[in-house]
């Protein structure tokens, strides 16, 4: 059976609002704020997605439970996808750092490259014919 797609933007703000046990004008304010910011259809409609929606109710936990007013909700949501970010790029990095898969050399010009573990460097790297006059007088 195939999953969802949490970001598939599907209900409309009324549904939003009843799954996330808010009113719909708060999800609205939401939006001005950009705490929450769902896509929009053709016609201005706006449309909720699963991750909207839990969103919301992290919101609405953060603000009920912890104390924590808005403006330090919307920095806490920024620096979450932030760190999201930056998790993915290190995943992506990730197998380049991996020691063990590479070494550095310096190639006929003297740079320093990069070549996986059992190959060699380009031999091509910088070759030139280079013409040398002797100083000019």
């Amino acid at each position: 059976m195939e999953q969802p797609d949490v970001d598939e933007p599907v209900f409309l703000i009324s549904a939003a609002a009843e799954l996330a046990g808010m009113h719909a004008q708060t999800l609205r304010q939401y939006d001005r704020l950009g705490l929450v910011v769902p896509r929009r259809r053709p016609g201005g409609g706006r449309r909720y997605s699963l991750r909207d929606v839990a969103t919301l109710r992290e919101i609405q936990r953060m603000s009920q439970e912890e104390g924590i007013n808005l403006a330090g909700i919307k920095r806490i949501l920024h620096l979450s996808r932030e760190v999201q970010s930056l998790e993915r790029e290190v995943e992506r990095l990730r197998p380049r750092a991996d020691t063990g898969s590479r070494i550095f050399t310096t190639g006929p010009t003297g740079n320093v490259v990069i070549v996986e573990r059992g190959r060699r460097a380009r031999r091509d790297e910088g070759r030139a014919v280079v013409l040398w006059a002797g100083p000019r007088d």
